[in-house]
C-alpha cells in the first residue's frame, strides 16, 4: 500500500510556547519497501510516524493511503484503518502482563479476518519454546519478538516501527532487525522505521533524514545491505 505525504505540518503548544515540530513534510513511500526515517531526537520523525498511524492529527497537509485520504476518514473509518491495515512496533513492548506470549499474539489475531497461523508465527519468531511464559519471564529481545508477533499476525499492509531496538543490546538489536527484514521479505509489508542509528539506513530501500521538522535529504539505496553485514 503506497503512502503519499503532502505538506504535513504539526505544532504543539500555543503563543510564545508554540513549537512547530513538522514544517511541511512531503514524500511518497512505495508499497512493499523499507523506509527509514532518520534523525536526532526532536527532529519530528516520531510525530510523523504517529500521524501516519492515525495516533495524532496533522494541523495541515494530507496523507493518501492508496486511494483514501486520512484526514477525510470518520473516527470509525480511522479505527478500521488502524485495525485492518496497520501494525505497530514501539521501543516499549506494551505487552499485556497477565497474558502469555501466545495470548499476547492472539490479541493481534482477533483484529484480523485472516490472521497468520499462530503456531507457525511462534516458530518463525523463535518463541515456540517460550509460548506459555509470561512477559516478566522473558528477556528484552523475547518481549520485542512477542510485540512484533502481535503486530504482524493480522497481516498488516503497513508496519510502523518506532525505535524498535532502542532498549536492546547490540546483538539483540541485530536479531530484531533481521526479523523485521525477514517479515518484509516474506510478507511484503511496507515498513516505516524511525531511528537515530545511522547504520540502520543501510537495510532500507529509502532513507529520509529529518532535522528540525524538515526533510534534509531523501535518498534511495541502490541495493539493500543485509542486516547481518551491518555493524555500528
Amino acid at each position: 500500500m503506497q503512502l503519499a505525504i503532502e505538506n504535513i505540518r504539526k505544532s504543539f503548544g500555543s503563543g510564545d510556547s508554540k513549537n512547530e515540530v513538522l514544517k511541511g513534510i512531503s514524500c511518497t513511500i512505495e508499497s512493499g519497501s523499507i523506509c527509514v526515517l532518520l534523525g536526532p531526537s526532536g527532529s519530528g520523525k516520531s510525530t510523523l510516524l504517529n500521524i501516519i498511524g492515525g495516533i495524532e492529527t496533522a494541523d495541515e497537509g494530507t496523507i493518501h493511503i492508496g486511494d483514501e485520504v486520512l484526514a477525510k476518514m470518520s473516527e470509525k473509518q480511522l479505527s478500521l484503518y488502524r485495525r485492518k491495515h496497520l501494525g505497530y512496533i514501539f521501543q516499549a513492548y506494551n505487552l499485556v502482563p497477565d497474558l502469555t506470549v501466545r495470548e499476547n499474539i492472539e490479541v493481534g489475531a482477533y483484529l484480523s479476518d485472516n490472521p497468520m497461523p499462530i503456531d507457525d508465527l511462534l516458530k518463525m519468531l523463535g518463541l515456540w519454546e517460550h509460548r506459555h511464559k509470561m512477559p516478566n519471564q522473558l528477556s528484552g529481545g523475547q518481549q520485542q519478538r512477542t510485540s512484533i508477533g502481535r503486530a504482524i499476525v493480522k497481516r498488516p499492509e503497513i508496519l510502523l516501527c518506532d525505535e524498535p531496538t532502542g532498549a536492546l543490546d547490540y546483538q539483540t538489536s541485530k536479531d530484531i532487525l533481521k526479523l523485521i527484514e525477514e517479515v518484509n521479505r516474506t510478507c511484503g509489508n511496507t515498513i516505516i522505521m524511525v531511528t537515530h542509528n545511522d547504520a540502520i539506513r543501510l537495510m532500507a530501500d529509502r532513507v529520509i533524514k529529518l532535522r528540525d521538522g524538515v526533510i534534509r535529504s531523501d535518498k534511495r539505496n541502490e541495493q539493500r545491505t543485509p542486516v547481518e553485514e551491518i555493524e555500528w
